[in-house]
């Protein structure tokens, strides 16, 4: 008999300050989302076997914006029990790297991600974040604060 387990998936993101906003994915024409279509999200992922929670934010931002960033310090941590994952996210500097680059499986045409929709690297200035569906709404909350409080710049 096979044991059925339930393993927490891992999600890691990162918030790029750049240009005077925030580099982020904007989502378009996603089927798979029934209740949001087009939306923007911190970039990230799942954590691969053997990385570090630092060493997955930066492999994730650099395949989806081709630049590279250093980890300044962990900001959320955010549990989604309906879908058995935590989600950490890092306030990340920009260090190198031709914003738009990225090579990730998203942007490869890979079958898999027909029902995904669309994945456009962004950056948002800083006083259009509270305009946009940013998803977690947990944690747009919580950053709009932080950045009103000057907490994240």
């Amino acid at each position: 008999m096979v044991e059925e387990t339930n393993k927490l998936a891992i999600r890691v993101a990162g918030i790029v300050p750049m240009n005077d906003g925030f580099v982020l994915m904007h989502r378009k024409n996603v089927i798979r989302n029934k209740d949001y279509q087009e939306y923007y999200t911190f970039p990230g992922g799942h954590l691969e076997e053997g990385e570090t929670l630092e060493e997955g934010v930066i492999r994730e931002i650099k395949e989806e914006f081709g630049i590279h960033v250093k980890v300044v310090r962990k900001l959320y941590e955010l549990e989604n029990s309906r879908v058995n994952m935590k989600e950490y996210f890092f306030l990340c500097e920009y260090a190198d790297g031709e914003f738009g680059t990225g090579d990730g499986e998203e942007f490869s045409n890979n079958p898999a991600y027909t029902d995904s929709g669309e994945y456009i690297p962004e950056i948002v200035k800083k006083e259009d974040i509270s305009k946009i569906v940013l998803l977690p709404l947990e944690i747009k909350e919580r950053f709009i604060q932080d950045l009103k409080e000057g907490m994240v710049r």
